[in-house]
């Protein structure tokens, strides 16, 4: 039977001597000699190819020889002029084209259309501002804030009608923000006393926060620096400003609008002054001035003159018009004297200051007609040199929409300033107390300079007055020239505070904390007329701060002269240059 390893019918069968396997079938067994012999016969071919049968000779023709001749093909007309020639040449100069363009074209196409880099209102590329901040923030936040809706993108200004592009945002939306400095890329709350006004408070940054969506601003009653009460007071000084344009805030105002003494105000000042500084204001707040004339001079006057200058002014200050101290940095620099620049053609100096304009200052006041204390905001221009007993052209250059809401504002100025100024009515809905809490919207539309320029004042969402550029006119009495609509970059504040300077103060009724909160504040500029920044080269600021830093960063200098000890550049009108 056979094995379970047999393989069939075939075996290898081992020879006992030899000790080689033979294969065995059916009984024959084969020797592997005879097996392989059979094999090479079969398989092996002659020496000789040319009995192997098949065509040898190379001129013998084959099926595939075409794929193989070098030499020309029968329908080769000998011409380049080919649909081929034409494919290889189009292909050569597609593949040169397209170096030239890398190594050229890329280049010079990146050049041209590259961006500008920006520096985002501070003083270098990317964004870098005065005291070296990035400006990010949560939520990677730039100019604009990412929580801004995108319809209010654009908008057309309320008087102008022109079509405004939003240039900077702040929704306040994130809870617990604080602007402390180094806190923030735009705001910065101070850290001192208002003493030019005589306020009552004492302004610290724990005073300031975000809170359900919207900033808060308070004002407590709190032992603090020998003073019982503390306020708070930001602004953007140095980190963004803009010149011209459209600002918007939404503002729920402190207390209630029939308690007296509160000073909540939303304003904006030139850069050059610092508010709260004293020694940076000297000589530049509020001054709005390119002339050279008595308009610069200390007092505004020069050996007397003009006589009004001393009979048309302040009953309080012996009718004096003027208490300031000159304009530091007029037109009338002697030239090499300190002054930020720029020149005219003419090579005098483009007079430069810190004028001031007010979104509102809100007050209560008492109705003549009813007797009832009612909610108001005085909206205001403050600008220098004076118009003799404070009096502007404004018969024809102020215009009233509803005077049932706004009428001129009875201050019209002092030794100290003079207020182009409007008290309007204001939503008694919008305060902290006694109304809804809603927010109104108050702002300021202008155009800076002359001629076509203008400023309108927004209350609750509507213009509540404009002052046209000619009601800052020359006045011939006064002997100065024209103010022009501010020209420099200005920049954002915020403050809520009391003074009695500012009106009466009814300390039984007030409740504390007062809060002033603000849901927003927007900046809006023309398409056509973009101006961000705090050091354009029209009006260059950043090299001037730099030269005097401590004007600018110690708040107990209160005086440029007598305090930080500087000399007041020599003014022509004044005196001899030659005598430098």
């Amino acid at each position: 039977m056979p094995s379970r390893f047999s393989t069939g019918p075939y075996q290898n069968i081992r020879d006992a001597e030899t000790g080689h396997f033979r294969k065995r079938s059916g009984g024959n067994v084969l020797s592997q000699s005879t097996f392989a012999n059979s094999m090479t016969e079969k398989y092996s071919l002659s020496a000789d190819p040319a009995s192997w049968g098949s065509a040898l000779s190379p001129e013998d023709a084959e099926p595939d020889d075409h794929l193989h001749n070098p030499t020309k093909r029968d329908d080769d007309t000998g011409t380049f002029f080919t649909g081929r020639g034409f494919a290889n040449l189009g292909c050569l100069l597609l593949i040169l084209v397209c170096i030239v363009a890398l190594f050229a074209g890329y280049p010079l196409a990146t050049y041209f259309t590259q961006s500008t880099l920006s520096s985002f209102g501070g003083f270098n590329i990317g964004g870098l501002n005065a005291s070296g901040q990035v400006p990010t923030m949560m939520g990677n936040r730039g100019l604009i804030d990412v929580d801004t809706p995108k319809e209010a993108y654009t908008k057309n200004g309320y008087y102008n009608k022109k079509k405004m592009q939003l240039v900077f945002s702040d929704e306040f939306n994130v809870d617990g923000r604080t602007f402390y400095p180094g806190d923030d890329p735009y705001w910065e709350a101070v850290d001192l006393h208002y003493w030019g006004t005589n306020n009552l408070e004492w302004y610290d940054p724990q005073a300031i926060t975000t809170k359900k969506g919207a900033l808060e601003i308070s004002l407590t009653k709190k032992e603090t620096h020998d003073l019982h009460y503390q306020g708070g007071m930001m602004a953007t000084w140095n980190k963004f400003c803009f010149t011209g344009g459209l600002i918007e805030a939404a503002v729920t105002l402190p207390g209630a609008s029939n308690v007296m003494g509160l000073w909540p105000a939303i304003w904006m000042m030139g850069n050059l002054g610092r508010a709260g500084y004293g020694a940076s204001l000297e000589g530049t707040w509020p001054y709005t001035y390119d002339s050279c004339d008595v308009g610069t001079a200390p007092n505004q006057t020069k050996n007397g003159l003009p006589a009004a200058a001393l009979t048309q002014g302040d009953h309080k200050y012996q009718n004096h018009l003027s208490y300031l101290q000159g304009q530091r940095l007029s037109r009338c620099t002697c030239p090499g004297e300190e002054h930020p620049g720029p020149m005219h053609a003419d090579g005098t100096y483009v007079g430069r200051a810190a004028p001031e304009i007010d979104f509102f200052e809100a007050q209560v006041s008492t109705d003549e007609e009813t007797g009832e204390k009612v909610g108001h905001v005085s909206q205001s221009g403050q600008f220098a040199p004076f118009n003799v007993n404070y009096e502007w052209n404004n018969a024809t250059n102020m215009i009233i929409p509803d005077p049932t809401i706004s009428e001129i504002n009875g201050f019209k100025g002092n030794v100290f300033q003079q207020a182009m100024s409007v008290v309007s009515k204001t939503n008694q809905n919008c305060y902290q107390l006694g109304g809804t809490s809603c927010f109104a919207i108050y702002g300021v539309e202008y155009k800076r300079g002359f001629d076509d320029a203008y400023i309108s004042w927004l209350n609750d969402g509507k213009i509540a007055w404009t002052m046209l550029a000619a009601g800052a006119g020359a006045d011939p009495v006064a002997e100065i020239s024209a103010r022009p609509m501010p020209m420099e970059p200005m920049y954002l504040i915020m403050n809520l505070g009391m003074s009695e300077n500012f009106g009466t103060v009814e300390y039984d009724k007030l409740v504390f904390p007062a809060i002033m909160r603000v849901d927003y504040i927007r900046v809006y500029q023309p398409t056509d007329e973009i101006n961000v920044g705090c050091d354009p080269s029209d009006f260059p600021t950043r090299a001037y701060i730099e030269r005097f830093p401590e004007a600018y960063s110690n708040a107990n200098l209160t005086t440029w002269k007598d305090d930080y000890k500087q000399r007041v550049p020599k003014n022509k009108f004044l005196e001899t240059c030659d005598s430098l």
